[in-house]
């Protein structure tokens, strides 16, 4: 993967209060993670996100964005994803990576190739990958073989 592609890090997904903060769904493996990142956005400059707490036992973190001073300003903010450029992410350590690393992976079940990864999912119950055929599959359990550009699932 190249180094100079952004990285999905979050969804703004819903207001907080009446002073402009805002509630963000995280995809990091720490929501406070993200007060640490350069956060890249089309909706506003990244010296204007604020991190202010994280929630205990979710991923979800309260932001404020300057130039957002109230909640009907914010509202605006409902929807917007923020990335991070994959070059400012820490490097990996040996059997680590990075979901965006393994898009474009082929996907092995039962020993046959049923797709390849388009991309990544969570509705709160775990990793789902996503196929490039729209199909999707648990990625609990999967073994991921970087020689061979490979994921296989059960």
């Amino acid at each position: 993967m190249s180094n100079d592609k952004q990285i999905l890090v979050g969804k703004i997904v819903a207001m907080q209060g009446i002073r402009g903060d805002v509630r963000v769904q995280t995809y990091t493996s720490s929501p406070s993670d993200l007060g640490n990142m350069q956060i890249i956005s089309n909706r506003f400059n990244s010296d204007d996100f604020k991190f202010v707490r994280a929630l205990p036992n979710t991923n979800v973190i309260i932001a404020h964005i300057r130039g957002f001073e109230d909640r009907t300003a914010a509202e605006v903010l409902r929807g917007t994803e923020l990335f991070v450029d994959r070059d400012t992410l820490p490097d990996t350590k040996p059997g680590e990576y990075y979901q965006a690393d393994l898009i474009g992976f082929t996907i092995i079940k039962d020993s046959e190739k049923v797709g390849v990864i388009d991309g990544f999912q969570n509705f709160g119950a775990g990793d789902i990958i996503e196929a490039n055929d729209g199909n999707m599959y648990s990625f609990i359990g999967a073994e991921v073989d970087f020689d061979n550009k490979t994921v296989t699932v059960k």
